[in-house]
């Protein structure tokens, strides 16, 4: 029998929201829309959250206070951009200095009591804005933009679920995150997350996150996550077909349709391909789910890692 770590347990009861973590007002000197204005657009989308991530300027819980957030939970943060490759800082309480030792600066981002974010991956001409190695090698981030929709308009990918599997596969446990990156009214609603949350609120939405109880869509909608004793069941609203991909992207099942269920039987997997080009045991690290929507349209749940 198989049995996985995975983030979904006991989610009956919960809440889905619908939130962004990666955008940019006029105090970025990028950023085209005053903070309010950037509130309202993100509200009139339905929006439940929203982080204010502006480059090297923190967006304070003191000066969220004194915007009208049209009832979505603003989160304190911003984007750490000087001096090396970008980090967001989620749920801030103070700035971090942004020194060239990245490591440093995640490592003061946790003492903080906020958490760390890889941004864009893959963005500009080299595909390599953050290096592979750092990203191998560093210790105590929760995650990297495996989307981040302002990439659509510059050189590079927009999406990086190749750098997160490559992570995945040496069982670092880290997240798949989808953002805007919204620096301009066209950039806003590209890509989000959906927390899983038992009340509304900051502290509830930040500990969602940190844990993984959530996915990311650039359009279909996650409607169940079941896990059972020898199955994973994923449904969607709208899904055209659902991927299942374990290490390194190797696909293990593909379906038409808004719903997968898969059953585990032995070990996962026990093929000579793999063996030959994941790794030489047979034994796969983990399993995620890709579902996949209209063009440019899809949801990605978090790993469901083998336990040993």
């Amino acid at each position: 029998m198989i049995t996985f770590d995975h983030p979904y347990e006991k989610l009956n009861g919960g809440t889905w929201v619908k939130g962004n973590l990666h955008t940019h007002t006029t105090n970025s000197d990028d950023g085209r829309m005053e903070p309010q204005e950037v509130i309202d657009k993100y509200a009139l989308l339905g929006y439940r959250f929203l982080m204010i991530s502006d480059h090297d300027y923190l967006t304070s819980q003191e000066e969220l206070n004194r915007y009208d957030s049209r009832g979505m939970l603003l989160i304190p943060g911003n984007e750490i951009s000087r001096n090396g490759p970008h980090l967001l800082h989620v749920n801030a309480r103070s700035s971090v200095v942004a020194t060239e030792n990245r490591q440093e600066v995640i490592d003061r981002i946790i003492s903080d009591g906020g958490f760390a974010i890889v941004n864009h991956p893959n963005l500009y001409k080299d595909f390599n804005y953050c290096p592979q190695q750092s990203i191998d090698t560093w210790q105590g981030f929760s995650g990297i933009e495996i989307f981040n929709g302002t990439s659509h308009s510059l050189s590079g990918s927009a999406y990086a679920t190749d750098r997160w599997d490559m992570v995945l596969a040496e069982r670092k446990k880290i997240w798949g995150f989808a953002v805007d990156d919204s620096h301009d009214e066209p950039e806003i609603g590209r890509g989000w997350v959906v927390a899983n949350v038992q009340d509304l609120s900051v502290e509830a939405i930040v500990q969602s996150l940190k844990k993984g109880r959530f996915y990311s869509s650039t359009g279909v909608i996650i409607k169940n996550i079941e896990v059972g004793s020898d199955y994973i069941r994923i449904e969607t609203k709208n899904a055209k077909k659902i991927v299942a991909v374990v290490d390194y992207n190797f696909r293990i099942k593909e379906v038409a349709g808004k719903t997968i269920r898969l059953d585990f039987d032995g070990t996962l997997p026990d093929t000579e391909r793999f063996k030959a080009t994941c790794h030489r045991d047979g034994k796969a690290r983990y399993i995620r789910f890709e579902c996949w929507g209209k063009p440019e349209q899809f949801a990605w749940t978090q790993p469901f890692f083998v336990r040993k």
